[in-house]
């Protein structure tokens, strides 16, 4: 049998989960700090690394709000979005929906423009000279009010033609989707999807709340959802997307070990999960250290490996076209392997 870790290494797959401000490699984050011109805890990149030994989601956010001080201007945003597509393309990452927080950086006096531009511009590099199509997804930060989230809304609404969908999230304890009911209908409104991270540390009535406050496409994480045997039959029986994170979920205690993670059990429930990064550059991997880590730890086949990656062309916000496009791409893969 052919070595799963080639085969994977080679599958053509879509990305739906994964913060370009969690992309910031250490050697990067030094990098834009000093032509910058600012100061970092950290004089290396092993000094930065051995900082990211996390026991929370809280930790983690106070170390990720930490490094993404250094980006400031349309460069750093677009160093960082094109060393991310560069990455995911070496993955056989096909299509890439790309999350990002305005409001940690508008926060600090960053401009929206800046940000979105900077962005855009690496998006529209990788489609024309890496072949990596790509979309964004613009994140409230759900420990920030709702008035601030209708605010950044606002700001939005000359980029509609750039941002795809809305999404939330940040710090999940105590802050539930129905927080942010308004914002949704009106990003709805204007013509956004949506998506949110529910179920990740916060309870499966989160998950339930996304669905039926947010009105969510794609449920980010998920993993509490299993503890509510009537929302896991409706997520089957709908069909909702759960975008999962595994090596993330390790380095968050989400889950105790790679072993114990529930995509397995998600899987023979008729959950539709896709695998993702989240913030690779903290989290130890990016997609292809993922699949392989899942794989390993749960024993996955061929064939579920692979259709676990059609979920993620499948559950991505293309058109038809583009659709049929992926998954013949990947259906040639399989056909060759």
């Amino acid at each position: 049998m052919e070595d799963l870790t080639m085969f994977i290494d080679g599958l053509p797959k879509a990305e739906l989960h994964v913060h370009v401000e969690g992309t910031l490699e250490p050697e990067m984050m030094l990098e834009i700090a000093a032509r910058n011109g600012i100061d970092l805890p950290y004089a290396t990149a092993d000094e930065a690394r051995a900082a990211y030994r996390f026991r929370s989601l809280q930790e983690f956010l106070d170390v990720y709000y930490q490094g993404l001080r250094v980006l400031r201007s349309e460069r750093d945003f677009h160093d960082l979005t094109r060393a991310y597509l560069e990455t995911a393309r070496r993955h056989n990452v096909l299509h890439a929906e790309v999350f990002f927080d305005p409001q940690a950086h508008t926060s600090r006096g960053v401009p929206f423009a800046t940000v979105v531009e900077g962005i855009q511009r690496a998006m529209e590099e990788g489609t024309r000279e890496l072949g990596i199509r790509s979309g964004l997804i613009l994140c409230f930060l759900r420990h920030l009010d709702a008035a601030d989230a209708e605010e950044t809304l606002t700001r939005a609404l000359a980029y509609k033609d750039r941002i795809v969908a809305v999404g939330l999230d940040s710090a999940e304890r105590g802050h539930p989707p129905e927080k942010f009911r308004a914002v949704f209908d009106r990003a709805r409104a204007e013509g956004f999807l949506a998506v949110a991270h529910a179920g990740e540390e916060g309870p499966a009535e989160y998950v339930r709340q996304a669905l039926d406050v947010l009105k969510v496409r794609r449920v980010d994480h998920g993993n509490h959802a299993l503890d509510d045997e009537g929302l896991v039959r409706r997520l089957a029986a709908e069909r909702v997307p759960l975008t999962v994170c595994p090596l993330s979920n390790v380095r968050l205690g989400v889950v105790t070990d790679m072993t114990a993670h529930p995509l397995r059990a998600m899987m023979e429930r008729g959950l539709n999960v896709t695998v993702n990064s989240d913030d690779p550059a903290y989290f130890g991997g990016y997609i292809n250290d993922n699949y392989r880590a899942v794989q390993q730890a749960l024993g996955l086949t061929k064939g579920e490996v692979v259709h676990i990656a059609r979920n993620s062309f499948a559950a991505s916000f293309v058109g038809p076209r583009e659709m049929a496009r992926l998954l013949s791409k990947l259906d040639d893969y399989v056909s060759a392997h």
